[in-house]
């Protein structure tokens, strides 16, 4: 990659940072906040829930106008009112507050993710694009080996409110960093013909089977992961022994491990195929899964292993899946298809949130049950996304097959 690529990357990677930071953070403050704020299990799967659920509808709504827009100006104001939504969490003086303002962080996040892949997709040819994707989704990884142990800390140390009013500074230097070195991108709008209306949005999407089997394989990836990551935390306190400034070990070493393996990844996945370097993290994820979700108190060093192992193999999916899923549709229409699939991914993490608050429960002795239940669901989903991974082509292979097929051009991706 030359010089404004990796530059380009760098940024994107930092905005990926305080998103997810954002998002993560509050799941380690989950025993804390329960005990605040005085909310069951359900109502703290609300908040994880309330955020992801708004992001999804947010996704979707922006299918129908992002491709109408440069991508660096809607970047730019999603951002900021991203960083406002992460400010009124900062300043929540309750439950229902926190609540509002989770809602309204996750309009703005929405679109982020959204927007990040498709300027990914618009300036990194296909052949580097899983690369890319790996230096991006090492934002996720700096957010857990650096932003939720810090933001732990800070909430440790002072208070609970910290690690938002840090997201929220750090955010101000990142947008600088958007206004220097993020490009104007706006090719994708030259040609008025092909700028997405709300029939065309769906009826492109209804004839393209290729982009339906994306979508099927965010929402299993997210129903594998997010049925039991925002009960973590809570269970390793009130299940398997630790305290909460222990919890941050599994955030520092699975972080850690995984800044070194996501572009390693990405790039094994452009060499030997996306599709399979795919199947084989998803294999191995179906190992941590269970055992973090049937874990009976263990050794320290022992649940180390397994929870960074689990956060390896779970980027290790994340990087060809997302790869394979922004290469389904060409650029004029990428912003509107990923709108469509950040509202899939949003939509179907709370699901999996609001099912986990569901059926995990406590005892009377305050700890948590039914954690072995939502790990059974996790690897089903998990499971059949190997299937779904394998069903991918790209845009252009696509069309190939339809031709191929002697079936009407209109059913062409490149042709909706």
């Amino acid at each position: 990659m030359n010089r404004k690529e990796t530059i380009l990357l760098l940024t994107l990677a930092l905005i990926q940072f305080t998103h997810v930071m954002d998002f993560m953070i509050i799941m380690p403050l989950g025993n804390q906040l329960m005990k605040l704020f005085e909310i069951s299990p359900q109502q703290f799967g609300f908040i994880v829930s309330a955020y992801t659920i708004m992001a999804g509808i947010v996704g979707f709504t922006g299918a129908f106008f992002v491709d109408n827009f440069d991508r660096k100006k809607i970047l730019s104001v999603c951002y900021t009112g991203f960083l406002i939504g992460t400010l009124a969490c900062a300043i929540s003086p309750n439950y229902e507050f926190m609540l509002l303002a989770r809602i309204l962080t996750g309009a703005f996040g929405g679109l982020l993710s959204t927007l990040i892949l498709s300027i990914v997709g618009d300036a990194i040819p296909f052949e580097r694009r899983a690369s890319a994707m790996g230096v991006v989704t090492a934002g996720f990884s700096l957010a857990s080996v650096f932003g939720v142990p810090f933001g732990n800390f800070l909430a440790t140390r002072f208070t609970w409110h910290a690690p938002f009013f840090f997201i929220a500074a750090f955010g101000v230097l990142v947008s600088l960093l958007i206004f220097r070195f993020v490009p104007l991108m706006n090719d994708h709008i030259q040609d008025k013909s092909r700028r997405p209306d709300l029939i065309g949005v769906i009826k492109r999407l209804r004839k393209n089977m290729n982009q339906r089997r994306a979508l099927l394989l965010m929402g299993l990836l997210m129903m594998s992961q997010f049925t039991i990551i925002p009960f973590i935390a809570a269970f390793m306190e009130k299940n398997v022994g630790f305290s909460q400034l222990e919890v941050t070990y599994i955030y520092l070493f699975g972080g850690l491990c995984t800044v070194f393996t996501s572009p390693l990844i990405g790039r094994l996945a452009d060499n030997i195929g996306k599709q399979k370097v795919y199947g084989i993290f998803a294999a191995l994820a179906v190992i941590p899964l269970y055992l973090i979700t049937n874990m009976p108190v263990w050794p320290m060093w022992a649940v180390l292993v397994v929870t960074s192992f689990f956060f390896i193999v779970i980027s290790g999916r994340v990087v060809p899946a997302m790869a394979m899923i922004t290469s389904t549709a060409i650029p004029q229409n990428r912003g509107s298809f990923m709108s469509f699939n950040s509202s899939v991914q949003q939509l179907t993490a709370g699901v999996a949130a609001f099912i986990s608050g569901a059926i995990v429960t406590e005892n009377l002795s305050g700890q948590l049950v039914n954690y072995n239940v939502v790990g059974y669901l996790a690897i089903t989903a998990c499971i059949i996304s190997i299937w779904a991974a394998f069903r991918i082509v790209t845009a252009e292979e696509y069309l190939q097959l339809l031709e191929k097929q002697n079936q009407p051009k209109l059913q062409s991706p490149l042709k909706d």
